[in-house]
């Protein structure tokens, strides 16, 4: 199918006579907004639908700007400037979709949308009559469910063990316990991009020992999906890249396809399966899912529906960031999806909606701040708005084992879902913390950590530059307090390649200060990972002056970095070649900092502190030696000076 050239909008040539030099805000009954905006003194126009492009948000006039060319959003304060059509906060980001202008003979300015085909559109077919338990669907937890077409079985997304973003995100929900057969048998599994809570490779690692060859599919990112493969250790023989689009055929009565996410193409996907005519919606994390253009009357739609997957503005401190404004901005935010998401639902008009994607728990104790603070939406109050405003939708508020008959919602029968036994376990009470953080930690006494010009190697390899940004890193202990043996150093990222001063430059600015707890920073460094793990994960705290979001800086961190891991191997073979000196890995006088990286148990009460096992902690072994001899010999005198009874 060609992609099509349709007009939305046109005026008359009084209408067009009308416009002012600058921007001009129309609004047409019953239609669509735009913004039209005339080059001053000339008749050149530029266009766009006047809808945000993260959430859909309307654009006002920005009356703090005094080109008077800037448009703010009424849903989250982003700014577009309409003379060139590109987005100045967050800055160095986005692009509007333009509309084409046309100005006819006699004068009448028409609007053109270059509409590309509705991919679903491809090969129709008809929906065929199913049977009762034809087509059932079972959630496990979080974003993973089990769909089973008449024996062919779909799983997406598996985060069922561990942690997300390294740990900071737990899973809220008990799978059911015979997880790991049920998935190492489907017949194919559909990862929507490489978020950990989506692509969990404790999950895969289990998978792989069971069933290596299962096929996996995945969308044509430019961050391919599996892109830290290799870094996991987990062993995958059979991970498939498709096209956005396009229909894959499964076998004669299944097919699928992924698409792209408007707003972040380079990473989240969404799927859209057809079973013999009935298709299933799951737009998972997407912002803006398809570029907004999605089937409509479809059988079911799912998509996530909390919020609260960021480190903003929970970590953030420093100016408006008071504990008010954070609990005043977190409920408005909540409410604004909630309302995005109830219009999204309305405009596809499924048979059937199911929340999901936001079941996760900020579980660990180091963490309660957070847990308390970063209220999420309630998935039963958005099908509360869902069935207040399109009543003849019907909603899905999942349990896991719970397990729904697509037949039957079609059949509009009451009992379409089939709850698990009552004895099964539905909130997760415990997450094994000390498996997972042991993984983490193991980095902190890593050898290259002796060598400070890690530094310098590692930051030259992001080949992040000429960006007048100071970032300031700080290591800490797990509660973001002072850490004896962690690193605090500076990177000035104005040059082509970055610098590393003692303190910041005297020369105008913007400045990040970053604390990170030291065994997940310095995780991340070593393998090479992308710092969704320091800021999604609420592994760091944040200041920043100027309060700007520096949206190139963060999009290479957290999207652009190398696939391959740094060299280091190379690197301690340079150092060892020029016999650099050598510092402690990480030696701590204070016992709490041993304790407070090392050791954890489930219920969160911490253990004796234990020694790192490390060879470069010499003063740490002397300094437990010493302190538990004078313990000793204090008990035995207090025991001998003890009064008779």
């Amino acid at each position: 199918m060609d992609q099509q050239e349709v007009q939305v909008l046109s005026l008359s040539r009084e209408e067009t006579d009308n416009l002012k030099d600058g921007v001009n805000l129309i609004n047409v009954s019953g239609s669509e907004k735009y913004v039209v905006f005339k080059e001053p003194g000339t008749d050149t126009y530029r266009a766009c639908l006047n809808k945000c492009k993260h959430q859909g948000g309307t654009f006002i006039a920005d009356i703090e700007d005094s080109t008077k060319c800037v448009l703010k959003c009424t849903k989250h304060g982003w700014k577009l400037d309409a003379s060139t059509m590109r987005y100045v906060n967050p800055p160095d980001s986005f692009r509007q979709e333009q509309l084409v202008p046309e100005v006819t003979e006699d004068g009448r300015l028409t609007l053109n949308e270059l509409k590309p085909p509705q991919p679903w559109e491809d090969d129709p077919r008809e929906k065929l009559p199913l049977e009762i338990g034809e087509v059932k669907v079972t959630y496990f937890t979080h974003a993973c469910m089990e769909y089973n077409f008449n024996g062919t079985i779909f799983f997406t997304d598996p985060w069922l063990t561990g942690p997300a973003f390294s740990r900071g995100w737990w899973l809220m929900h008990e799978p059911p316990s015979d997880w790991p057969e049920r998935l190492a048998k489907a017949d194919l599994i559909y990862i929507s991009h490489c978020h950990s809570d989506h692509l969990s490779y404790p999950t895969l690692k289990i998978l792989a020992e069971k069933n290596p060859d299962i096929p996996i599919y995945v969308g044509d990112t430019s961050m391919p999906v599996f892109c830290k493969l290799e870094q996991s250790g987990v062993k995958l023989n059979n991970i498939n890249v498709l096209k956005f689009g396009r229909w894959f055929k499964v076998n004669e009565d299944l097919r699928f396809m992924i698409m792209m996410d408007g707003v972040h193409p380079d990473m989240d996907t969404c799927i859209l399966i057809d079973y013999k005519g009935h298709q299933i919606l799951n737009t998972v994390d997407c912002t803006n899912p398809n570029g907004g253009r999605l089937p409509q009357g479809i059988d079911m739609m799912l998509s996530d529906f909390a919020g609260g997957a960021s480190g903003f503005p929970m970590t953030f401190s420093g100016g408006k960031y008071t504990e008010e404004w954070k609990a005043q901005f977190i409920k408005r935010e909540r409410n604004k999806l909630l309302y995005y998401k109830t219009q999204v639902v309305r405009d596809v008009s499924p048979l059937l909606y199911c929340p999901f994607a936001g079941y996760f728990v900020e579980a660990h104790p180091s963490d309660h701040y957070i847990r308390d603070t970063n209220t999420k939406n309630d998935p039963a109050a958005l099908n509360a708005l869902i069935a207040k405003y399109s009543p003849d939708i019907k909603t899905w508020t999942p349990k896991p084992g719970s397990v729904l008959d697509l037949q039957k919602v079609i059949n509009g029968d009451s009992d379409y879902i089939t709850e698990p036994s009552p004895a099964m376990k539905v909130m997760k009470d415990r997450w094994n913390f000390d498996k997972y953080l042991d993984q983490t930690n193991q980095c902190v006494f890593d050898e290259i950590f002796s060598y400070p010009e890690w530094i310098q190697f590692y930051y030259r390899w992001t080949k992040f530059g000429d960006y007048n940004l100071v970032i300031r890193m700080i290591e800490t202990d797990d509660q973001f307090g002072p850490i004896q043996g962690g690193y605090d150093f500076y990177v000035d990222f104005s040059g082509p390649e970055p610098t590393f001063p003692t303190g910041r430059p005297e020369r105008e600015h913007s400045y990040l200060e970053m604390k990170n707890r030291i065994g997940v920073h310095r995780e991340t460094v070593k393998k090479g990972l992308f710092w969704d793990d320091l800021y999604i994960g609420f592994n760091n705290r944040i200041s920043r002056e100027p309060d700007t979001f520096h949206y190139q800086f963060w999009n290479h961190m957290q999207i652009l970095l190398k696939v391959a891991t740094p060299n280091w191997e190379a690197f301690l073979a340079d150092m060892k070649a020029k016999n650099a000196v050598k510092r402690d890995v990480w030696a701590p006088e204070k016992m709490e900092d041993i304790a407070g990286v090392t050791k954890h148990i489930p219920n969160g009460q911490p253990r004796p502190p234990a020694v790192p096992t490390n060879r470069y902690n010499w003063r740490t072994y002397a300094t437990v030696l010493a302190s538990s001899l004078v313990g000793a010999l204090a008990i035995a005198y207090m025991w001998k000076s003890r009064p008779s009874l």
